[in-house]
């Protein structure tokens, strides 16, 4: 059996080839690899590649060796001490290192570390993530095209002709134009065959002659239709076709009031903009909403959002009713697909925490491809969550929510919300 490997160069004297069968083979390692980094690395960097360590141990081949015991006899270069027939004590076993181990005996050996790329390193941290419910929109102000096959033209570029499409048309024309020489060739061929089958004192030399020439006459007729002619030139059509894509809006809400403390603030941004990589993985056109509130709700730059403090109480449906009425006047929902994280620490005026169930339930909810809740804090769930707990006995695929104490539980709850469904 033949293997045949790519060996060609990519970019930077770099096998491709060689490096995506790397990266298959030891993918669970490496995903190990990148969860701990990420575990480490602030959530500001996670769009960027990285180096990754991989144990020594785990990538080593399996190979064929002595065992231990027996008798050997071997001198080996450059000995000054030891002659044939020397008995030299054996070593104690246990010596050698593996993984940079300190011994006093044998060599050590580091763990193999090498670069990935911000690609790389995004694929592997959402390997077994899904984007839940997402769908395909119409398409709409497409920026992108690609040309596609769509059969035969008689006129087109040089570089574009289709040869064996030509010969065939060009064998078509010759046979139809020549049928009835050809036809008349298999008489004439006919007749002198069975002139052959006689014995040559019945044979009519003066017909075959007759035969012979009718028959040269023909053949000229029929080398006369040329082989290939312009009309039978076929080139490859190609049309150009706008790419279907994908666009979504991600509404990011947040509780500014006196009881969100920057801290919290700080946690509730390292998740939206863990969101915002991840839908970037799904989505060639994002946009991205910010909608801060206490007792009332606006619209927002990223600065304000995440840096701006107010006083006072809160009142979470102001946020809500304003995410509806953007919705509704931007987002169409035939062209967009909606995605809504709400950060909060759970504290809401009593009495509008049924009137946010009821809002997000009759408008947002039927609009919505996603909408994921988190609340920060580390005490007993508010009113608002015990609120929220219907709407996902309502809607188990579409709405989710969870608990973030620390900065150590965003990743980890950001992968329970995204999870894969079996």
């Amino acid at each position: 059996m033949s293997y045949i490997i790519d060996r060609r160069l990519n970019s930077k004297k770099k096998s491709t080839v060689n490096r995506q069968r790397f990266l298959r083979r030891y993918k669970k390692h490496i995903k190990k690899a990148v969860d701990e980094a990420v575990n480490k690395r602030s959530i500001t960097d996670l769009d960027r590649g990285g180096e990754v360590s991989i144990p020594a141990g785990d990538i080593s081949e399996p190979v064929f060796h002595h065992g231990e015991g027996g008798r050997r006899k071997r001198v080996l270069p450059g000995n000054k001490e030891y002659i044939v027939g020397d008995q030299i004590k054996r070593p104690p076993k246990g010596g050698g290192g593996k993984g940079g181990a300190a011994s006093d005996q044998g060599e050590g050996e580091d763990d193999f570390s090498f670069q990935i790329t911000q690609d790389e390193f995004l694929e592997f941290m959402f390997s077994d993530l899904e984007l839940p419910n997402l769908v395909k929109k119409q398409l709409q102000d497409a920026t992108s095209f690609e040309y596609r096959r769509a059969g035969f033209t008689n006129v087109g570029s040089p570089d574009k002709l289709n040869v064996v499409r030509s010969l065939k048309a060009a064998n078509a024309r010759r046979i139809a134009l020549s049928g009835k020489e050809r036809r008349r060739i298999r008489a004439v061929k006919k007749a002198l065959d069975d002139w052959a089958d006689l014995p040559e004192s019945q044979q009519d030399q003066k017909a075959i002659a007759g035969l012979l020439a009718e028959l040269e006459v023909l053949k000229k007729r029929v080398r006369r239709f040329p082989y290939i002619d312009e009309f039978d030139l076929k080139y490859n059509n190609l049309v150009q076709i706008p790419l279907p894509s994908s666009k979504a809006v991600m509404f990011c809400l947040m509780d500014v009031s006196g009881s969100m403390t920057q801290d919290v603030k700080d946690i509730a941004k390292r998740f939206f903009i863990l969101l915002y990589l991840f839908l970037t993985r799904n989505y060639k056109q994002i946009d991205v909403v910010f909608i801060r509130h206490h007792t009332s709700a606006k619209e927002v730059d990223e600065e304000e959002f995440f840096y701006s403090r107010e006083t006072g109480g809160t009142v979470v449906s102001s946020a809500l009713k304003l995410c509806d009425k953007i919705i509704r006047q931007r987002y169409a929902r035939s062209d967009w697909n909606v995605y809504v994280a709400q950060a909060s620490d759970g504290d809401n005026w009593d009495r509008d925490s049924m009137v946010s169930r009821e809002v997000l339930e009759k408008r947002i909810m039927p609009s919505v491809q996603y909408y994921n809740y988190v609340e920060i804090t580390q005490g007993a769930p508010q009113n608002l969550w015990l609120e929220y707990e219907k709407l996902r006995e309502l809607y188990p695929d579409h709405f989710a929510m969870e608990k973030i104490e620390t900065a150590a539980d965003i990743y980890p709850v950001f992968r329970q919300l995204f999870e894969k469904k079996q």
